[in-house]
């Protein structure tokens, strides 16, 4: 879920100066390829890998973009929502632009480490492709930073700009090869554009995270043609989880997964709607030319090599998950800090019926130790 409040609002009652911490990183930030917490007492890490950080210093050299005139999650959404995020934003910055609360959060919550990623408004795929990638930098720098503060408890995934591919890649190459952050996050559309939509021209940037083995974190910011979807926040409860859909059926149905196995993808809040009517889609494949076009096995072999995070918020439903994509394609995340987040992510596995110890080791931290290349401490 994203503010809605624009990151260059000037109002002083929705505290927006949040992050003391928050600097720019240097060029030559170190690698923090062995960030993690201590386990406590015996048992593996606890990874929460969907939490968010804002970064005040790119908000401000974004200002005089006008964010919120591109994003779905303030286009599409009334008067209400707007409010109710503008108090959001009240309570909830210095969780998202700082360290100390998140750190206080992460002992109650029962986290050992957060793999950070940018809060998905601070994407600026709108904004002219040089600018965008710089910005882009910024993010990831800044998040480097953070993670140099604390390496024992964050992990970093960063951004690209991807409305060039040129620029994606050399700065999938700087986050993750230079400054050694995990993988990236990307939006599930590039403004309103499929992510295999030929205008975008984004094989480049595929094929190079595919030759890396990179991690790709699928997360939205509202569904792109959400004019239905004004009221009840609906562009956030049903829109994010339906443009999560979108994303994941393109990839799986135009060929990039089949064509770039080694990207690891994660699709934010459970995958969204995909893995809960996957046989639809096989049906179809069956049924119609028109579904096979590209891809030459059913739709769910595909889909079954993403991971999903356990943002379902109900133990029935998490159970399905992993039953379809097994234990070790499911990662334990939060959304934080945000409202629409789980702010009890291991009770909520505790109630998934069945799962063995291994398993629930394996969903608290041992899959995303794997995935993000995290080296526990003795």
């Amino acid at each position: 879920m994203l503010y809605t409040c624009s990151p260059q609002c000037t109002d002083p009652s929705h505290h927006h100066g949040g992050a003391k911490r928050a600097r720019t990183a240097a060029l030559s930030l170190p690698r923090a390829a062995t960030s993690t917490r201590p386990a406590r007492g015996s048992r593996p890490p606890v990874v929460d890998v969907h939490c968010h950080y804002l970064n005040p210093a790119v908000a401000a050299a974004a200002s005089d973009l006008d964010v919120g005139q591109h994003d779905p999650s303030v286009i599409y959404a009334n008067a209400l929502t707007r409010e109710t995020n503008v108090a959001q934003m009240k309570e909830r910055a210095p969780k998202l632009t700082g360290i100390d609360q998140r750190l206080d959060d992460m002992e109650r919550m029962g986290i050992d480490i957060q793999a950070i990623s940018p809060a998905p408004f601070q994407y600026f795929y709108f904004a002219p492709p040089e600018r965008g990638a710089a910005l882009a930098r910024q993010v990831n720098e800044g998040i480097a930073a953070l993670v140099a503060q604390t390496p024992e408890r964050f992990v970093g995934i960063g951004s690209v700009p991807l409305q060039n591919a040129e620029l994606a890649v050399q700065e999938l190459d700087h986050a993750v090869g230079r400054l050694g952050l995990r993988g990236v996050e990307i939006n599930t559309n590039v403004n309103g554009l499929n992510l295999t939509d030929p205008r975008l021209g984004l094989e480049p940037f595929f094929a190079r995270a595919d030759a890396l083995g990179a991690v790709i974190f699928l997360h939205p910011v509202g569904f792109s043609e959400g004019a239905r979807l004004t009221d009840h926040y609906f562009n956030n409860v049903i829109g994010n989880p339906l443009d999560t859909t979108v994303a994941v059926s393109h990839l799986i149905f135009d060929g990039v997964v089949a064509r770039y196995p080694n990207i690891k993808f994660i699709a934010a809040h459970g995958g969204g709607y995909v893995g809960h009517y996957w046989a639809r889609m096989d049906h179809a494949w069956r049924a119609r030319a028109d579904c096979r076009t590209v891809i030459d096995q059913l739709p769910s072999s595909y889909l079954k090599t993403f991971y999903v995070d356990t943002m379902v918020f109900d133990p029935q439903m998490l159970r399905h998950l992993v039953d379809l994509f097994g234990a070790e394609r499911v990662l334990l995340g939060t959304d934080y800090p945000y409202d629409m987040g789980e702010d009890r992510p291991r009770e909520l596995i505790a109630a998934v019926q069945g799962l063995t110890a291994d398993e629930v080791a394996q969903i608290e931290g041992l899959n995303a130790v794997k995935l993000l290349h995290i080296t526990p401490a003795p």
